[in-house]
């Protein structure tokens, strides 16, 4: 299990690297794929993976990631708003076939998987978002090993003794100060690698901070609705890690926070 693990997070990181270092269309198709394969996983627990509400979740998905590259809308709101309406539209018309617990998972899992993933995208493309993006698998993933590694040596007290019994605040702590941490030893080798003097560091590793800290309320939150329908993992997409939503459950939530936090603070 350890093997396969360590394989195929190798790879993932290979892949992760290529895809993300040539950006521009090829990083935005791949994660229009990763989302669509997020959303039905998400689908699957509420079963609507394969009924009309999980295929106009489907469609509004891929809309959102044209207009992510042809810009057909002022304000890409609207594809959401059109996507609600059609929803509701197919669940009074359609009544009782669907609960209204499964449209408003419908949505949620639109804007929790495909919306929040293309940001992902959206911050290699700013100015400087071939440095700026890796402070999302900085703050995700790397929060996410300092804190294991912190909370074996010295955790004490639960944060989430119900939801996430291992998880402990002193790992939290851990993880966040790890993060940030390794965000500037990043930027230290990237601005001496790329011999930009004017790189400025302490920004980004305030904003890595933030990221570090909401990536494991959307860990906890996955983890959450794992809990409540029982599921072990959402998928069995990676070997060794799951699906994509147990994989990029982190990143999901610290995408958005890092293209914004950069976008007005440091940008």
């Amino acid at each position: 299990m350890f093997i396969t693990r360590l394989v195929s997070g190798i790879i993932l990181v290979a892949l992760s690297l290529l895809f993300i270092i040539t950006g521009g269309d090829l990083l935005l198709a791949v994660m229009l794929v990763l989302s669509l394969i997020g959303m039905y996983e998400l689908y699957k627990v509420f079963n609507v993976e394969k009924k009309m509400p999980g295929i106009l979740g489907y469609l509004g998905c891929i809309a959102y990631y044209l207009d992510l590259k042809f810009k057909f809308c002022q304000d890409n709101m609207a594809i959401l708003l059109a996507f609600l309406i059609l929803l509701l539209t197919v669940f009074v018309f359609g009544y009782p076939k669907y609960h209204s617990h499964q449209i408003m998972a419908t949505f949620f899992g639109l804007f929790y998987v495909g919306v929040m993933l293309a940001f992902l995208y959206q911050t290699r493309m700013l100015e400087g978002g071939q440095f700026i993006v890796w402070l999302i698998f900085l703050c995700s993933w790397g929060c996410d090993t300092a804190a294991y590694c912190v909370g074996v040596l010295f955790g004490k007290h639960k944060m989430a003794p119900i939801l996430s019994p291992k998880k402990s605040i002193e790992g939290a702590v851990g993880g966040v100060v790890g993060a940030m941490l390794l965000t500037g030893l990043y930027c230290v080798v990237i601005s001496k690698a790329f011999h930009m003097d004017d790189f400025v560091i302490l920004p980004l590793v305030l904003i890595s901070g933030v990221g570090a800290l909401i990536s494991m309320v959307g860990d906890l939150a996955a983890s959450a609705i794992k809990r409540n329908f029982e599921i072990k993992d959402y998928g069995k997409l990676i070997p060794g890690h799951g699906g994509v939503l147990d994989r990029f459950d982190s990143v999901i939530i610290t995408a958005p926070i890092i293209y914004f936090l950069a976008y007005y603070f440091y940008v």
